[in-house]
């Protein structure tokens, strides 16, 4: 709390927030204002409720100081940031962003907000450092709703790869050490998303459909079609990182891809397919960006961190209420927010104290180095 209590102006909201994170810590079941504010001893939720719609204090600005904190204890050169929305579930139509939506959490179209958010994961831990609300074009185009919601006036209608991206250049420019980008397919398919990452020369792994269109020195091609084309010696089984019940084994399979203008001198770009041991029809594809001689495990390790951001939703809401605000304000969304990515990010530091030397990693076994040309690793 030290390292961004001056982002309080006045000693009341500072010591409301610290109430605030505490709450957010403890055991409680349900994390709403009515039993944070019971957590610490208050009569009622109004000091909570203000702490978030009315208190001066800058969210962006315990951001960065949130980030600071994350890179300090958990940073290192091989990290990777992550991007990826969430959903919360919301009744009405009021809370800022809110509609009838796609909701990857739910599985189906709900009313729903979405968060865009920036995993930073490391082999000392993971955990949130940034998010962006999504607000729907309709939203954009309501000004009634806008000022009900006390939405800003300069926020306009950006898509989600835009809030991305938005998110990696503040990350960047502050300088947080990290060597790869990965995101899914919603992110992969962009092509200012990949270019944008190309011209910081920041690697990447990014998921994109079967469809894809992969340049080749034949002309494109779909991404499906180049793995059929993959002979038998080209697959490897490698563990892409351990899950609940062990390694997470799959054939994995890497192609380099031509050189047609996009890449940096000194940086290739590959085609990495993933295949299911169980089912060899199911298959995931990712475009890959990144420093001439990287290893394929790099790319296989990195494209299996990217599920270190579901774990992040799964434990900060539940384990610090991520999702449990009653808040309809814009501004009071990112006031929430922050706060719990806050609380989260110090159960990864602790963590990380707790069982300092243990690393997650993937399978090491020897692999040829990539080529330059467009031929498969056998």
């Amino acid at each position: 709390m030290a390292r961004f209590a001056g982002r309080f102006r006045r000693v009341e909201p500072r010591r409301r927030a610290r109430a605030y994170l505490l709450g957010l810590l403890s055991p409680l079941s349900d994390k709403n204002g009515w039993t944070l504010a019971e957590a610490a001893g208050e009569n009622t939720p109004d000091g909570m409720q203000r702490l978030l719609n009315d208190a001066a204090w800058d969210a962006d600005a315990v951001r960065d100081d949130l980030r600071g904190y994350v890179a300090d204890h958990l940073g290192d050169l091989d990290g990777v940031l992550i991007i990826d929305e969430t959903g919360f579930i919301k009744k009405g139509d009021r809370s800022a962003g809110v509609q009838r939506q796609y909701s990857g959490t739910a599985g189906r179209t709900e009313n729903c907000q979405l968060g865009v958010f920036l995993a930073y994961a490391s082999q000392h831990g993971r955990t949130l450092i940034d998010r962006e609300l999504y607000l729907p074009q309709t939203w954009c185009d309501d000004p009634v709703r806008r000022a009900e919601a006390a939405v800003p006036p300069q926020v306009a209608f950006a898509t989600k790869p835009a809030l991305g991206l938005a998110m990696l250049r503040r990350a960047l420019d502050a300088g947080i050490p990290a060597r790869w980008v990965t995101a899914d397919e919603a992110y992969g398919k962009d092509s200012k998303f990949r270019f944008w990452l190309q011209a910081r020369r920041t690697a990447y792994v990014l998921a994109v459909a079967c469809n894809q269109k992969i340049p080749t020195e034949g002309g494109s091609a779909r991404a499906d079609t180049l793995a059929r084309l993959a002979p038998d010696a080209a697959w490897k089984r490698r563990s892409c990182g351990d899950g609940a019940k062990g390694p997470r084994l799959y054939d994995w399979a890497v192609a380099s891809l031509p050189d047609t203008g996009t890449a940096e001198h000194g940086f290739t770009r590959w085609l990495l397919i993933r295949r299911s041991i169980t089912d060899p029809t199911e298959l995931a594809y990712h475009l890959c960006y990144g420093p001439d001689g990287t290893d394929p495990e790099e790319l296989i390790r990195v494209a299996g961190t990217r599920w270190a951001i579901e774990e992040c939703f799964q434990t900060a809401k539940g384990q610090v209420g991520l999702d449990q605000y009653q808040v309809r304000r814009y501004d009071a969304w990112y006031r929430h927010i922050t706060l719990a990515m806050a609380a989260h990010a110090f159960l990864s530091v602790t963590a990380k104290n707790t069982k300092r030397g243990t690393a997650t990693g993937t399978d090491s076994s020897p692999s040829a180095s990539p080529r330059s040309d467009a031929s498969w690793r056998t």
